[in-house]
């Protein structure tokens, strides 16, 4: 019960910073660790799509869960 109300938590403080500029810090497996800028561009119910600021056709989706877990580690700017 408790985890679930860490996630809703996760998931409002992502919802409230919508269209601004992130930075993100992505664990890629075998010790790569992948560092991007984007802009949270929209939330659903289990996930969020990062557009890169690179590459404007690009986008990345995570799940809240992985913020849970620190696969990914979010600076907000």
């Amino acid at each position: 019960m408790e985890k679930m109300n860490v996630l809703a938590s996760i998931r409002t403080d992502i919802e409230n910073h919508v269209g601004e500029k992130v930075t993100l810090k992505a664990n890629g497996g075998r010790r790569k660790v992948l560092i991007n800028k984007g802009v949270i561009e929209k939330t659903y119910p289990n996930i969020f799509v990062i557009r890169l600021e690179h590459d404007t056709q690009r986008t990345v989706t995570y799940s809240y869960s992985d913020v849970l877990t620190k696969t990914v580690q979010i600076v907000f700017a």
